[in-house]
This record gives structure tokens, sequence and C-alpha cells, in this order.
């Protein structure tokens, strides 16, 4: 959209059945232009309108987030871990509550057969969205041996516990009840500086 207005190519071709919406050739497109020079005041009017709404829909995007995607985006991305490859995203696990996303479930198949593992999002180092990528903090050996999902069973906190336990990360849910319970974050805190000074 932005190309467009600042060559001033309206409306967009998209926006008709041919290559060029309404034109044959993108010179039809060009506002105050038109096909051979020759366009209608009322086609002139619509142009402007076009622009005008162009521009304020770009006012309205001015600070959205470029990295935002779909979920189907990401499907059958590549997994790398720290040591290289170790599968693809098959899906993503969300909480129904807070609708975050909790987990990628990731395929192993093509490094070892049927085998599917979460990772969380927090143990992202990077996503290139090029190279259609997602790089994890984790080794092969550590993924290869986290316990395995199965997609048929309910995925309870005890499980999850077991998740974080085997990769010695901290869960979500610590963060949770830091939130909902300011308090407990200060205590810990006052104990541990309470430590420091008398060991």
């Amino acid at each position: 959209m932005e190309y467009f207005g600042y060559y001033g190519y309206y409306p967009y071709y998209w926006g008709g059945a041919g290559l060029w919406g309404g034109g044959a050739y993108p010179g039809a497109m060009l506002a105050g232009g038109g096909y051979a020079g020759l366009e209608s005041g009322a086609e002139y009017q619509t142009a402007q309108t076009e622009q005008a709404r162009v521009a304020r829909d770009a006012d309205r995007h001015e600070n959205d987030d470029p990295h935002l995607r779909s979920s189907k985006a990401v499907m059958k991305y590549h997994i790398e871990a720290s040591d290289g490859g170790i599968g693809h995203v098959q899906g993503l696990l969300l909480d129904d509550e807070t609708w975050a996303i909790r987990y990628l479930i990731v395929e192993t198949s093509n490094w070892w057969l049927g085998h599917q593992v979460l990772v969380a999002p927090k143990w992202i180092q990077n996503v290139s969205w090029l190279e259609r990528e997602v790089s994890v903090n984790l080794t092969r050996e550590a993924v290869k041996n986290a316990p395995p999902y199965h997609p048929t069973a309910t995925l309870d906190r005890d499980e999850e516990i077991s998740l974080h336990k085997h990769y010695s990360r901290s869960g979500y849910w610590a963060d949770e009840v830091r939130l909902e319970n300011p308090q407990f974050h200060a205590i810990k805190s006052q104990s541990h500086r309470a430590i420091l000074k008398n060991p």
C-alpha cells in the first residue's frame, strides 16, 4: 500500500480482475493521469478518496509490530537447537484462559522417529522469518531426552513441572504467582538479602 501510494497508483491491482486492477497497464492507475492521459473528474475524485484512505490506514498501523505473524505461518518452521536441527513446529498449545502461547509442539521425526516434545516460547532465542527457522537455547540431547508430548492426553501442571525441571527452567506460573502476590516477591527478596548479609 505504501509503495502504490508513493507512486500514486490507485486503485490497487488486487481490487480488480486484471493484473493492474481496473487498467491493462500500471499507467492507467495513476491519479490524475488515467489511461493514455485521460481520466474523468469522477475517477480523479475516487483516486483522491482512495489516497486519503491509504493515509488514514498508514497512520492507524504506524505502531504495528512488523514481527507479528499468523500462527499458521509458523507451522513447519524448522527448530534449531544450540548444536543443530531437532525438527519442526507441528503446532501450538494455548492457555484457554489467557490465550497465551504456552508451548510449541515440536515434531522430531526427521531426527528420530515418532517423537513430539514441548518447547516454551521463553526458550526461543531467535525467529528468522526469511529462513523459516526458530532457534532455541536448548541442546539436541536435552530435547531428545525430554518428556514426550502426547496430543491425546491433557497436559496438567505436574507434567509441566516435570518438563521445566528437565530443562532446569522456571515455569511461567512462577511469574503469575509474583504478579498476583507482589508481597511474595518482596518477602523473597528480603529473605535473600538477609541470607547474603548473614551467611
